[in-house]
Order: C-alpha cells, then structure tokens, then sequence
C-alpha cells in the first residue's frame, strides 16, 4: 500500500525551545521539534532543496529538548534522543527505511527542558522542571537510568553541558548545571559505568538572571570553553584548563562593547576554581564578557570547525552575532551581525519583526548557520569565503498551530492553508528543469484572529473566514504573481492590469492595504501610519526578480495580498466556506446553536452582494458546505446537528435561485463532519464522515418527482472520521479519509447505477499526522478533466502540519 505513496512536501514550523533543535555534526540532518513531531531537515542538501524529509511521531506532548548522539564509528550508528513537555524521553534509530523509534522512558515530573551528551560515548543527561538531572545510558537501543543529582538549592536546569576529564578511560566526566537562579553550578561525576557519585566543585557567579543556554568547546592544549547565555542579555567565558592554575589570580582582557569599542572597566581580577574527579583535574578561570546584545539571549553555539573558534549567540533582540577573539589583542568581538541589524523594527509583532530568535546552529563544516524565529520558520545563512560575507538562502517554513482549512486554486496552480497562528500561507511547486520540490511562496494575509477556513473563488483571489463574524476577499498582487509565473510555472490572468499592487498593514489595522491605497488613506484611517517595517524598502520590488524561493524576511514581510472585499452577514464566528469549480457564488456559514444563525449565505463573487434569503436547513453549526463537481448544480450541507441537506441551483444556471431539494435529520447517529460529492454521471452522489466513526455513501433517484437519497454503503472505522476528499478516474472515485487520531486511509469506489467499495487500504502511520485530520483536499487535475493515474492529497492538521503525498492510486487499483 504505501508502495504508492510518495511523500512530496511537509510543511510546519519549529517549536518554541532554545533547545528543541540540533544539527549533527557526523550527518548533517538537522532534526527540530514540530510540536509533539520530529522534524528531520537537510540542509546542506542544496540539490534537492527538498526541505522537510520526514515527520517522526511518538510523542503525545510538545517537544521541548532534542540532541543527536554520536559514536566513535559514525553516522551509520547515530540515534537521537526527544524529550518532551510531559517528561517523557524516546530514542529513535534510523532503520532500512525510515526512522522509528526504539525506546521510551519516563524521565521527568514535569517537562524535559534540556539534554546534553557525553562526546563519543553513549551517556547523556536530561534536565527536567522537577529540579533534578538523570544519566543516562543507551544499551543494545534501550535506555538505562544510571542515577539522579537532586539540585540544591531547588532550581530548574535550563541548560546542561557535559565533558570529559583527560584521563585514558571515560570513566569520569564534570557536568555544568544552569537554570532558573543566577549561579552556574560545576560537579564532577566519577565512575560513569557503574555507580555514578555526583560533587559540587565549583558556582560559577556573574549572571544576573536566569542562564538559558550553556556550550563547552574544546581548546588548544586540551582546555576547554564554557559560554553560558543569560536573560541579563549577556554571554560569559569560562575557560577550564588542565591541573592547578599558575597563579591564584590571573589578569583577563576587559571586556569591550563592540558597539562603541570602549573598555568597561581597566581589569578583572578573575577567581580561580576547580573540579577535580580521581586524579584529573580542570582549573576555571573567567574568560570574557561578551556584550552587544539588547535583549534576552536564548542560545550559544560553538562552531564545530576547529581551525577557527567562533561562538554563534541568538537573542530575542532578532539577532545572531558571531564572537571571535582578536588574534592580537585576545578580545573577543562580534564580527558578524545577522537577522535584524536595524534598531527600528516595526510595529507589529505579527510579521516576525520583534520576539527574536529562539536557537542558532552551525552547520558542520562551520560555514552555514541557521536561526529559528518567532513564526516557527528557519532562516539560512551561508558564508561566501570569496566575499567573505554571510548571505541569506531560502529556509523552511510552516504553521505554528492548529492548521485548519487548505484548498488549491481552481487550477491546482498552488494550495493555500490557514491556521490559528492566524495565517494564511501559499505553498506551489518549484520548478526548474527536471527539478520539482514544494515550498512557501507567500503569507497572503497575517490576521488578528484564528482562521478556520479558506475556499479560492478564482487563480489570483481567495475568501477566508476567522474568528470574527466577516468573511475577508484578498486578491493577488502583481508582483506575486509574476514571481509564481518565473518560478513555478503558474499562469498570469490574461489582463495583468487587473491586478494590484503589493499590499501592507497599517499600524493597529486588520486589513490588508494596497500601497497607494495606505498612503491616500483619509478620515479615521489617516491615524494609522504605515508600519515602518513594512513599506517596500525595494525587496519587495525584487519579488519577480527572484531565483529561488523567497526567505523568511520576504515572506513575513512583502508577500500580502491586499484586501478586496468585507462580507457581513453572520452572527458569530466564521465555521466554513465553499465556492464551485467555476468561482461565480461563495456559499459561507457560521458557528451557530440555534436555527437563526445556522443558516447558509451566499454571495455574488462578481458583485459582492449577499444573494437572499440565506438557504435554512441546520440547528447548529454548519461543519462542511461543498459544491458538486457540475459548476454550481448541487449544495451539499452537512452539520453537527447530525444531519446533511442538498440545495439544487435553478434549471437556468442563475447564481441567485437555489432551492432545497434534500434533507435527511437522522442521517448519522453523532454530528457529521465532513461531506464531499463523488463523481456519477447516472445520479447525484456524495460521502458523509460523522463522529460515530462511519463514512456513508449517498445515492439520489427521483421519486413522485422529488429528489431522495438513500444510504448505499456504509464504511466503519475505529476512529471518528473527521474529513474526507474525492478524486475521480472515469466512473471510479478514489475516497480519502482522516480519523480523529491523525490515520488516513485509502477506498475505490465504483459509481454506476449501483454504487460498489472496490477495494479499501490504510495508510502506514509513520506517513500520517499524529493528531486529527482537519480536511483533505485532491489537487485539481489540469491536464485532463476525466481521468488520471496520479493525483496529489493536500493534509491540514491539528499537528501544525501541512502534507502533500503523490499518490499513484492506478496501480494499486490494478494490484
């Protein structure tokens, strides 16, 4: 079965933990948590550019730490150890095909806030809120519990770093603790592989907040380099040197701002401590001050190229800096500034502008660095040693929450997604050559309120609907689509005229505006200035001028589409929106509990007017409204007042004329929450998902002149069936399901006069989502109308996951 499942594209951004992300030094797959996933991401693999390559599901809570272990032997033996925000740890193996995971274990009360492993052995240790730090041991793909440090006083460990002493065997190492105090606490660990004995050597003082994160590098004459990131918006040096200290004082560089590159004071008179395990000992000194960051610094990283050491800090100041120590003077200075040099940085938090970076990493031959922002996408930067200077490449990107409608354009040109991180994101197909990868092209609108649905009324206009009580209209913008037009093949409207310019938000404003429309603003709307951060500073010019996908700083901030339309009507928050293959009326529907505000509206698309009276037929919420495959023949409406009704458009193809042909109020024992039309060219046919975890199928006969639908087959699952989608080859439809807990499976349906379940299939789970499935959408297929071999599965998720499989559905139902 999952023979003909090709996973094409994964889309969903990272979680919000400095120490959820790792990028390994013997692979170079980077691995992150997406909320309870892990993310396996390669991207040195410039060729592909294929972005995400695999969702790992086990975890039942959000993923907070994540370290890649490493032995002496290589890739071919890396595991990689999750912990998560329930306490739980899992160790996953990469197997013939795919990774699985091999073990799971119950580390901590309360969330794992962070992992350090022990180089080229297999020990780690975790660190959890419930003050405590186990060591671990992995044996034969399990896990072992070698023994618990209690930290006192009580405080939570944020920040783990774990090395070896200089002794032959590793029997012996020293573990460095920082958390929610200001101190750093030291201790030595002596025998490792059988009774592990914990002592506290040293406090290392200095912070003035909570230390985020903590990195140990190795140093010339077999020393090594501390750098501890505090919320004080600081980083400090540490330097452990091998045996006592020459002097029991040791003069330090003073530290420098190298803002102003003024000396903070003349000297620093550094003490000296130790921690010592048997016979080996390591004397630490304070090394350096690193100022130049204007707020919290969330991470620290040490480059892994030992030829030049350099130290990468993210902050949520929206900065990475990079520190090297001057060859002449031994000052360490920032010598590159990446992310938001400008000090002005907008109004909005919205477009990414403030909340700054979470976690920066190297890339394993120190010539790449990535970052981690507020809107869980990664940005890239690669250092060109010819120019010597760091440029930014195309990243990956997705939802941070709940992603809640997807739909494609009537041409199957790009599938846009909303979600309640309260965006819309526009995914298409880069093509180049023989080359094909799916990426995020653009942030249509980035809104103040959850979105729950979106339908496409034309290629270059959608309507989406929120947690307020409008419907908004956006339609494309020029530059857009001439950068759709270069990169992916997509047509240009046959007037390019017709399109507007490129859109912004105004400050404190919900609506996307054109740019001369926010300068011409009058009356009220004259108060609201143009974010700063947002006005065409001419990348937004550059859009069609592009080679390849557009980075995160593009996106968030010069690809909205400008606002065409507001439609009112409802009571309360959108639930859904449908329009017919042809886009000429826009069926929407509201939350509702009671008869008056469960109606059905409709709008004119050329007009933008309301056609009334709004079509009556459910007592609660509307979940799925959805057009025939016939332009605008037949309205299907299904609901949680468990039952579905059908609404013909009048003989004469009048938008405005429709009438209820079809009602059925017991059609599932539970609400129903998805419907969808299968394709019959001898009567009207469609499928109802409902919370009693049964897919039925509906047949329509004309009798005593009047439409009826009767049940003709029925489909149980395990699960509640959440959504459903069908795509169609001749007189066989191909029905997709997703359940409550993330599975989907595959069923043929033959559609004659008699309607008969061909063949039916489940989907491995390693390939699904790992929560419910929110809707399922087939691409429209633009070769050919009638039939194909292939199509292409668009998933939406409460995982945060957007997915497009290619499914080769002729040959498994020849098989």
């Amino acid at each position: 079965m999952n023979s003909v499942i090709e996973d094409e594209y994964y889309a969903v951004g990272g979680n919000r933990h400095s120490a959820a992300a790792d990028w390994s030094l013997a692979s170079g797959l980077l691995a992150f948590g997406a909320d309870q996933n892990v993310a396996i991401w390669s991207p040195l693999n410039n060729d592909s550019s294929r972005g995400i390559s695999a969702l790992l599901s086990g975890h039942t809570s959000k993923i907070t730490t994540i370290k890649f272990i490493s032995s002496k032997s290589g890739g071919s033996d890396e595991l990689i150890v999750t912990g998560s925000a329930d306490g739980e740890i899992l160790l996953w193996q990469h197997g013939k095909t795919c990774w699985t995971h091999a073990d799971k274990a119950a580390a901590h009360q309360g969330s794992v806030n962070t992992i350090a492993v022990l180089e080229n052995s297999n020990m780690f240790v975790t660190g959890g809120a419930d003050a405590k730090v186990k060591l671990w041991k992995v044996q034969d793909g399990t896990l072992e519990t070698l023994s618990t440090l209690e930290l006192k006083p009580k405080f939570m460990p944020l920040a783990l770093a774990l090395g070896p002493f200089q002794a032959t065997s590793i029997d012996s190492a020293f573990l460095v603790v920082g958390g929610t105090r200001n101190e750093i606490q030291v201790y030595s660990i002596e025998s490792l592989s059988s009774t592990p004995k914990y002592k506290l050597c040293a406090t290392l003082t200095g912070h003035e907040a909570w230390v985020r994160s903590l990195a140990l590098t190795a140093a010339p004459d077999g020393e090594f380099l501390l750098a501890s990131a505090a919320q004080d918006k600081y980083v400090r040096l540490w330097r452990f040197q091998p045996g006592l200290a020459a002097a029991a004082a040791t003069k330090v560089a003073p530290p420098v701002d190298p803002k102003h590159n003024s000396t903070i004071n003349d000297a620093l008179t550094a003490k000296v401590q130790s921690v010592s395990a048997a016979d080996s000992k390591y004397s630490i000194t304070f090394e350096a001050l690193l100022l130049g960051h204007e707020d919290w610094v969330y991470s620290a990283a040490w480059s892994p190229n030992e030829s030049n050491q350099r130290l990468l800090t993210a902050s949520a100041d929206g900065s990475l800096s990079i520190w090297e120590s001057d060859p002449g003077s031994g000052i360490w200075v920032s010598v590159s500034r990446l992310g938001e040099i400008s000090g002005q940085k907008g109004a909005t938090t919205a477009t990414g502008s403030s909340g700054g970076f979470w976690t920066g990493l190297w890339s394993p031959d120190g010539l790449m660095v990535t970052s981690l922002g507020r809107t869980g996408s990664w940005r890239l930067w690669q250092y060109n040693t010819d120019s010597q200077f760091w440029t930014q490449k195309h990243g990956i990107s997705g939802h941070i929450s709940s992603v809640n409608g997807i739909c494609w354009s009537p041409d199957g040109g790009y599938l846009l997604s909303t979600s309640s991180d309260q965006t819309t994101r526009l995914h298409a197909e880069w093509k180049r050559g023989v080359k094909r990868t799916w990426h995020e092209f653009a942030r249509p609108q980035i809104h103040g309120y959850d979105l729950n649905c979106i339908a496409s009324t034309t290629p270059h206009q959608f309507s989406s609907g929120a947690d307020e009580k409008l419907l908004r209209v956006f339609n494309e913008p020029k530059d857009i689509a001439s950068m759709l037009h270069k990169l992916c093949q997509i047509g240009l409207p046959p007037n390019d005229e017709i399109l507007p310019d490129t859109a912004a938000i105004p400050v404190l404003g919900l609506s996307n505006k054109t740019m001369d429309d926010a300068k011409d603003m009058e009356d009220g709307d004259a108060a609201e200035e143009l974010d700063p951060g947002l006005a065409n500073d001419g990348l937004g010019t550059s859009l069609p001028h592009l080679e390849e996908p557009p980075h995160e700083d593009l996106l968030s901030r010069h690809t909205l589409w400008p606002e065409h339309e507001k439609l009112y009507g409802h009571g309360y928050e959108i639930s859904e929106a449908a329009t017919p293959v042809d886009g000429r009326v826009l069926a929407t529907a509201c939350k509702a509990s009671s008869i008056d505000h469960a109606v059905i509206r409709l709008y004119d698309t050329e007009t933008w007017n309301e056609i009334k009276p709004p079509l009556p037929a459910h007592s609660l919420t509307v979940t799925r409204l959805a057009f025939s495959e016939q332009p605008g023949e037949f309205l299907l409406s299904v609901g949680r007042d468990r039952q579905f009704a059908v609404f013909q458009n009048s003989a004469s193809g009048d938008v405005k004329s429709w009438t209820r042909v079809a009602i059925n109020a017991k059609a599932h024992s539970r609400m129903i929450l998805d419907g969808t039309w299968l394709r019959n060219a001898r009567r009207p046919t469609f499928a109802t998902a409902g919370r009693d975890k049964v897919v039925r199928i509906w047949g329509g006969a004309l009798k005593d002149g009047r439409l009826e639908f009767s049940c003709q087959i029925s489909i149980a699952r395990k699960v509640s069936v959440t959504a459903i989608s069908a795509a169609a080859s001749g007189d066989t439809n191909l029905l997709a399901l997703g359940e409550d807990d993330g599975a989907i499976s595959l069923h043929l349906v033959k559609c004659t006069d008699e309607i008969e379940l061909v063949k039916s299939g489940d989907i491995n789970k390693h390939l699904c989502p790992s929560k419910t499935v929110n809707r399922l959408a087939w691409r429209p297929n633009k070769e050919s109308s009638c039939d194909r071999d292939q199509g292409h599965l668009a998933i939406a998720s409460s995982d945060s996951s957007v997915r497009i499989w290619k499914v080769d559905w002729r040959s498994w139902a020849e098989s």
